[in-house]
Parts: C-alpha cells; structure tokens; sequence
C-alpha cells in the first residue's frame, strides 16, 4: 500500500516538474533555464529534482521520450485494433493527440525545439510511407526517401501552421488535407 502512495508522489513530482519546464521553455531558451527557476515554480526542493533528473536537458530528453513513446504505442494500439485501418481516420487520431498535447507539440516542433527530436518524429511513419511509395510506383528505394523527406517536411510544417493558428481547423479536416496531398503525390509515382 505504501508503495502505491510513493508512485503517486513521483508521478505528482514529475508532472509539476515537466509543466514548469514547460511554462519556462515557452518564454526563453532552454540553456537560459536554471535548475532553481524550475525547482521554485513547481515547489519542489533542487535535491528531488536531482533524483529524477540530471539537469535541464535530461528533463527535455525525457519529455521528448515520453511523447514518442506516447505516439508509438497510440500507433500501435490503433493498429492492432484494426488490421487495416483507414489512413483518414489514423491521421485524425493522431491530430487529436497532438491537439491533447498542443502546448507540449507547439514547443518541441517550433524553432526553439530539438531537430533531433523532429527527426525521431518523422521516423515514426518511415516504413509504412516508403513501402507505399515503392511497392507498385516506378520508384526506387532510394528516390522514395526523397520523395518521403519532401512529404515528411511537408507534414511537420502542416502540423506547426495548425498549432500556430490555435487548432482552429478540426482534426478531421487535418487529416483529411494531409492524406489528400500525401496520396496525391505518391498516385504521381504509380505505374
């Protein structure tokens, strides 16, 4: 029993932690940031932050993972359920998670945010693109990746505009628009 309530206390910790870090990063640069602004907003002492994390960057490396993790897994949970899931309603799925997240999103894809981090996003749908892309197309593997870097770039910039503009276009209406020009591209390939 005790042990449940200590889990409960780490995860109440790690949460404050991450929102402050959050809130901070949305006004200055990360190497800006001190372990005391972060300690002092969320109310926690330095030590428990030094439990849990190793500096600033550690805290932005684990929130990064924890979001790829996130949209692994919702992913994979999507795809399990249905063997073949529509593209449309994948999409919107995964413009709902990032709207969950937008504040978070909006920091990590902008200017400010990790492009190693933007690059681990893009990797997440690789695969499942650039076999669309060479199976039944006159492309090679090789001008497949082009044509998914133009594609993936493409996306990440989709996906900024709609943060930047307050997710005023529904999820739907995302998805719908990404998909349409995504599969537009790849039917200019087919054979």
């Amino acid at each position: 029993m005790k042990q449940a309530r200590e889990d409960r206390r780490v995860k109440y910790t790690k949460m404050v932690l991450k929102e402050s870090f959050i809130n901070l990063l949305e006004k200055k640069e990360i190497s800006q940031i001190t372990i005391k602004e972060i300690c002092e907003d969320a109310d926690i002492n330095r030590s428990t932050f030094y439990t849990h994390y190793t500096d600033q960057y550690d805290l932005l490396r684990k929130i990064e993972n924890e979001l790829l993790d996130n949209v692994s897994a919702h992913l994979a949970e999507l795809d399990h359920k249905n063997k073949r899931m529509d593209d449309i309603a994948l999409a919107e799925k995964i413009f709902d998670y990032i709207k969950e997240n937008a504040k978070l999103c909006k920091l990590l894809l902008s200017e400010r945010g990790d492009l190693s981090f933007q690059k681990k996003i893009m990797t997440l749908v690789y695969d499942k693109i650039i076999t669309e892309l060479t199976h039944n197309s006159n492309l090679t593997k090789e001008d497949a990746e082009y044509v998914y870097s133009f594609t993936i770039t493409g996306c990440v910039g989709i996906v900024q505009k709609w943060l930047d503009e307050d997710m005023k276009k529904t999820s739907r209406y995302m998805a719908e628009m990404v998909i349409k020009l995504t599969m537009g591209l790849i039917q200019t390939f087919k054979k």
